[in-house]
């Protein structure tokens, strides 16, 4: 079951009253991007071979941010989140959370993560994971330094088991079909065999026929 994410009370509707827009990072933003980067600490080689992970805001229509969105099969991690003029920052944030929800019903996400440090995260459900939780932590970000925060969008074990009871149905309807599939072979191989034997008895009568009747010299008058 999906968890649809509401507005807490108080919360602005940013798209309404301010002129920022989402969009997906482009080649023609690498310059803005490799300079926010740079100035950041971040690895701007690195981010760059990876630029289609990245959302960008814009603010009339000038760079004015970025987000990495990083997908790994039913985990999403926000990372690398930040801004020339952090006075957009809160706005912004509202509008990437929207892209990043509808990210990832098209990808199937399960589970979003971050290590980032804004209490923006926090606010909309993000929380530090327990042991068990922290272990479902794909292998590609084990090695990431930082404190993580998770964010739930659908039930993991609800949909793993429904899973699972699917292909164990699929699995018995295939195991069902097998037995009946063998079931047919098997009558079949009778029948051949009936017929078979039903074969051979007609032959050997019709041999037995004519052995008996070689001998026996036609009655004939005599001319």
């Amino acid at each position: 079951m999906q968890l649809f994410l509401l507005p807490p009370p108080g919360s602005r509707q940013t798209t309404a009253v301010n002129p920022l827009r989402i969009r997906r990072a482009t080649v023609d933003d690498l310059p803005a991007l490799r300079s926010l980067w740079t100035t950041a600490g971040l690895p701007a080689d690195e981010l760059e071979a990876r630029l289609t992970e990245f959302q960008v805001v814009e603010a009339h229509g000038q760079f004015a941010g970025a987000l990495g969105v990083q997908i790994v099969r039913q985990h999403a991690r926000l990372h690398s989140e930040d801004y020339p003029d952090y006075a957009v920052a809160d706005a912004a944030r509202e509008l990437f959370w929207e892209r990043i929800q509808k990210l990832a019903a098209n990808h199937g996400v399960f589970r979003l993560w971050t290590q980032e440090t804004s209490p923006f995260w926090p606010h909309w459900g993000f929380q530090p994971p327990n042991t068990e939780i922290l272990e479902r932590l794909p292998d590609e970000w084990k090695t990431l330094e930082g404190r993580w925060l998770t964010l739930e969008l659908k039930n993991e074990a609800a949909i793993t088991s429904a899973l699972e009871n699917q292909f164990a149905g699929f699995m018995q309807a295939e195991k069902d079909q097998t037995a009946h599939v063998a079931a047919q072979a098997r009558k079949l191989r009778t029948l051949i065999t009936v017929a078979g034997f039903g074969v051979a008895l007609i032959c050997f009568a019709i041999l037995v026929w004519v052995l008996m009747h070689r001998g026996v010299p036609h009655l004939m008058p005599p001319p």
